[in-house]
C-alpha cells in the first residue's frame, strides 16, 4: 500500500491588492457566494478522497488555523486532517511559492497535489486517477492550465501536442495559457533546496518549473471550467454577484 497522496493549499501571502478587505481577514477567508475560499479547496480535496491538507501561513495565520479547526469539527468535514507551516511564527514573512513548499516537504510525501487559496474553481475534480497517472509518467510536475483572463493576457506557459508544458521565448507567437495554480507535484522538483527551508529563503516557484520544462519533466493539461484569481476587491464582487445554475 502506497501512503495516502497528501495536498498543500497555499495560504500565506498578505493580499495586497486585496487590501482593504485583507487588513484584518486573511485572503483565504474570504468568502464566495457564504464560504471562505479555503473550505471550496478543502471540500473539493476530500470529495476526491484526499484528507491530508498542509497550510502554509504568515499573515493572520492564525485565524486560518482557528477557522480550518472549526470547520473540521462540523460534519463531515471531521475526516480532513491539518498541518501547518507557520512561516510568519518561524522567520516573520512569507517564503514565497517554492521556498514555502520547500519548508514544508517534512509534511508532505514524494508526489503531493499543490494549489493556492486564493483561486475559485468549483467544479474542479480532484481525482485518484490524476494522481496515478502523474505517478507512473515519471515527470516532475503536472499542470492545470486556463485560458488566459483579462489580466494576464500574455499567459504563462506553452503546450505541446503531446501534453508537455512549455518554457516558450519571449518572441515566440505559439499560443500561452494562464497556471491555474492546481497541480501535482514530485519532491525531487524541490531538490535544489535544502529539505525544510531551515534558513528561510523565499524563493519563487517559476524558475524551477521552467528549468524542468526545459528538460520536458513537466507535463499540463487545458483546464476549461470556470476559474477565477480572485486577485482583487472587484473579481471578489463580481463572484458574488453571480447566482450558480
Amino acid at each position: 500500500m502506497n501512503p495516502p497522496i497528501k495536498a498543500m493549499i497555499l495560504a500565506a501571502g498578505r493580499g495586497e491588492r486585496m487590501r482593504p478587505l485583507t487588513d484584518h481577514c486573511p485572503k483565504p477567508l474570504l468568502q464566495v457566494r457564504g464560504k471562505a475560499l479555503i473550505d471550496w479547496h478543502a471540500e473539493a480535496l476530500a470529495r476526491g478522497g484526499f484528507n491530508e491538507l498542509v497550510v502554509n501561513t504568515a499573515w493572520l495565520g492564525e485565524q486560518i488555523s482557528s477557522h480550518l479547526g472549526l470547520l473540521r469539527n462540523t460534519g463531515w468535514h471531521e475526516q480532513l486532517s491539518f498541518s501547518y507551516s507557520h512561516e510568519g511564527d518561524d522567520f516573520g514573512y512569507a517564503l514565497e511559492t517554492a521556498g514555502g513548499i520547500a519548508r514544508a516537504l517534512p509534511l508532505l510525501g514524494d508526489v503531493f497535489w499543490l494549489l493556492a487559496s486564493d483561486v475559485f474553481v468549483p467544479g474542479f475534480e480532484f481525482s485518484p486517477e490524476a494522481a496515478d497517472r502523474f505517478i507512473a509518467s515519471g515527470k516532475l510536475a503536472h499542470l492545470w492550465l486556463v485560458p488566459n483572463p483579462a489580466h494576464n493576457p500574455r499567459g504563462d506557459f506553452g503546450l505541446s501536442a503531446d501534453g508537455l508544458a512549455l518554457n516558450l521565448a519571449a518572441d515566440d507567437p505559439a499560443p500561452r495559457y494562464t497556471y491555474s495554480t492546481i497541480g501535482l507535484y514530485r519532491r525531487e522538483l524541490f531538490d535544489t533546496l535544502a529539505f525544510g527551508n531551515p534558513q528561510g529563503l523565499a524563493v519563487a516557484l517559476a524558475p524551477l518549473l521552467r528549468a524542468a520544462m526545459d528538460r520536458q519533466q513537466v507535463s499540463a493539461e487545458l483546464y476549461s471550467g470556470a476559474w477565477t484569481d480572485v486577485g482583487t476587491p472587484q473579481r471578489l464582487a463580481e463572484l458574488n454577484q453571480i447566482i450558480p445554475n
